[in-house]
């Protein structure tokens, strides 16, 4: 598939069926884009669609068959898109850094393929608002998901949910006075299961 050049074709594209809720138009969407004039459209559409199938497939299938519904907040960024945001510093990292993350139909220096969504989990934010309560659906996607990359924000316990080739299996964390690493390889809290931490959040 060739990147869409007319609406006919994109509305194909927006068509492909990613999972069995899931379809390529709902990522496709981009403040940025939107705000900017810019299209938001693949120059590898096949790719895309590829990395696309395993983050939905494999995390967010599972994640809203135990939550509800999911909101996506931002989610392929073609690279323009991404560049521009990350020089106007709209939370963007840099295209370099976003190969096989937001930018989906790129792989990254090494080859691989990933794709990342920025979600909301509608029904666990309204019920768990108090200070570290991110840290619950951190670790029970940790726990339960083969996830590559996790990054929380403060708005909502919004967060980077990233599906990749090569998974690191890191929670990093932008929440005021929880800045930095809540897991990753090597840290002593990294292995076994941290039942303790999200027993009770499920609806």
């Amino acid at each position: 598939m060739k990147k869409p050049q007319t609406v006919a074709k994109l509305g194909e594209l927006g068509r492909v069926q990613l999972s069995r809720t899931f379809y390529m138009r709902d990522f496709l969407y981009s403040d940025i884009a939107s705000i900017h004039g810019l299209s938001n459209i693949p120059d590898d559409p096949e790719l895309a669609i590829a990395a696309g199938t395993r983050l939905c497939e494999d995390l967010l299938e599972p994640l809203q068959d135990a939550f509800g519904r999911i909101a996506i907040r931002s989610a392929y960024r073609s690279a323009e898109v991404n560049a521009l945001g990350h020089a106007k510093g709209y939370n963007c990292a840099s295209n370099e850094a976003n190969l096989a993350g937001h930018i989906w139909d790129k792989r990254d220096f090494k080859g691989n393929m990933g794709a990342t969504a920025c979600i909301v989990v509608p029904d666990f934010a309204n019920r768990f608002t108090a200070e570290g309560d991110w840290k619950r659906i951190a670790w029970w996607v940790h726990d339960h998901l083969p996830y590559a990359d996790m990054e929380f924000f403060p708005v909502r316990w919004a967060f980077n949910l990233t599906w990749h080739e090569v998974p690191k299996k890191r929670v990093y964390s932008h929440v005021p006075d929880a800045r930095g690493y809540l897991t990753k390889p090597g840290m002593a809290n990294h292995e076994g299961s941290h039942e303790s931490e999200w027993a009770g959040i499920l609806p």
